[in-house]
């Protein structure tokens, strides 16, 4: 026990420093508005992508329809703080209850399913929540709804990231439903016959995971200040699924970094020569080609990142350049 808090103790101080880094970076004007704003855009789309880790990685349900879940918890959260006066934060909460609610209600008999039947049936699920928005005038029809107030700052984004990323962490790591969630993954068969209820388990994951979608939505709208239906159709849904792909599906490191890149990337060859500008998305898909074809697991696999990993990864660095350094000394005395 003594241990697992003083790994607490070195996360939670971790991302104090790490915070208070961003703050000093954005005070003394070395982050721009426009880095805050990609910034802002990383941490609300890895909450998203972090709901659907556990979904899809974790719990081995293939869903592409999770942009609907954001869709749902934007619209929520939009209505309530600008038609209603709701406050923010409550209008976040109602975001994530409504989208968890509802995933409940669909996934009692579509998780059910396994493989292609349950991804076709998240595709239509996500297919009639755009249709229907477009076909309400309330929710803005195709129209969508703008004039929403700019709410999402970093500290909130940042405080809610790190919040989701302790649930998923201490759900699947130190928890008895964690393991439940992980041996659906493995075989559900073998997990039946042990006596776990294993669409009781599906269902929890996929109330988290969506739920926390929902809340990724509320912060997208109170951050872009307009949501329509094409903000949130099935290329975003397949967008999340690249971010948790690219990290590694089962690793919540993974997910912080694959979601880093791809959102970062695309910004950053924006910012080169004419020539790299124009071809841009053409670099991108072919770096996305070539991670699949050489590392199909992702970049962390199952790993996480931890405190020791790191002291092992930045031991053999310094040593690799002790060694080097040697050598060349050696070489001068020669």
């Amino acid at each position: 026990m003594k241990e697992t808090y003083k790994k607490y103790i070195k996360v939670v101080i971790g991302l104090i420093v790490a915070y208070a880094v961003f703050q000093i970076l954005f005070q003394t004007g070395m982050i721009n508005s426009y880095y805050n704003r990609i910034i802002r855009q990383i941490g609300i789309f890895l909450i998203s992508a972090l709901g659907l880790n556990l979904i899809l990685g974790f719990t081995g349900q293939f869903t592409l329809g999770h942009a609907a879940f954001m869709s749902i918890g934007a619209y929520t959260s939009a209505i309530l703080t600008r038609n209603f006066g709701v406050p923010f934060l409550l209008a976040l909460i109602a975001a994530a209850f409504t989208a968890a609610v509802l995933a409940i209600i669909i996934g009692y008999p579509i998780l059910r399913l396994t493989g292609d039947y349950l991804a076709i049936c998240t595709l239509g699920f996500g297919e009639i929540v755009k249709v229907f928005i477009q076909n309400v005038d309330y929710l803005g029809g195709a129209r969508g709804i703008s004039g929403i107030e700019n709410k999402s700052g970093f500290t909130v984004i940042f405080v809610l990231a790190a919040l989701c990323f302790a649930i998923i962490m201490n759900l699947i790591h130190h928890s008895s439903k964690g393991r439940a969630i992980l041996s659906v993954k493995e075989d559900e068969i073998a997990a039946q016959a042990m006596g776990i209820n294993t669409t009781k388990y599906k269902i929890i994951a996929f109330a988290i995971g969506c739920g926390m979608a929902g809340l990724a939505g509320g912060l997208f709208a109170h951050f872009s200040q307009f949501i329509d239906p094409k903000s949130f159709d099935f290329s975003k849904s397949f967008e999340l699924m690249t971010y948790v792909v690219l990290g590694g599906m089962g690793s919540l490191s993974g997910t912080v970094i694959g979601t880093s890149i791809l959102i970062a990337l695309p910004e950053w060859l924006r910012g080169l020569s004419d020539v790299v500008k124009e071809y841009r998305m053409l670099i991108y898909a072919i770096m996305l080609v070539s991670m699949m074809l050489f590392r199909p697991q992702g970049i962390m696999g199952t790993k996480e990142i931890t405190v020791a990993g790191l002291k092992n990864f930045f031991g053999k660095i310094k040593r690799i350049f002790r060694s080097s350094s040697t050598s060349v000394n050696k070489g001068k005395e020669a």
